[in-house]
């Protein structure tokens, strides 16, 4: 009797061996289709990431090129340049508020403009050329000093 019961016992379980080989193996199957969809979808995101990057690029130049553009009235096409509004607050001796009280902007705006992190639109690069105009004279008065 022994030998009966443990036959038994080790059909049965070669039997249920053999039934979770084969979910195994769907699962293995499902897993593999799995991963092969998120990778392809993580190459997806990253050219699609890309694209944005150089169509903002694209963008930011077509900005900076229209916001140097002439204006409406055909006045002179005028450039930004970081350094010299730097150098031309440092020439007047101007805090960036007093700066940008002459400009029509805020002090925190000339230190960005002055770093690069901003550039001035096109009615306050026409403000800036103005400002570059005026004399020590002038700016004293327009300041109240």
């Amino acid at each position: 009797m022994p030998n009966i019961a443990s036959a038994l016992k080790e059909e049965i379980a070669r039997v249920a061996r053999k039934e979770v080989r084969m979910e195994i193996e769907t699962l293995k199957k499902q897993s593999v289709q799995h991963r092969s969809a998120i990778a392809a979808l993580r190459r997806e995101i990253a050219a699609l990431q890309k694209a944005v990057r150089q169509l903002s690029k694209l963008d930011s130049r077509k900005m900076s090129t229209a916001e140097a553009a002439p204006s409406d009235e055909g006045g002179p096409r005028r450039r930004f340049s970081a350094s010299r509004v730097a150098a031309h607050r440092a020439k007047l001796g101007l805090s960036a508020a007093d700066y940008g009280t002459l400009v029509g902007v805020s002090g925190q705006t000339i230190y960005h403009w002055e770093q690069g992190k901003a550039r001035p639109r096109a009615a306050q690069l026409e403000n800036l050329a103005a400002v570059r105009s005026l004399g020590r004279p002038e700016i004293a008065e327009r300041l109240g000093h």
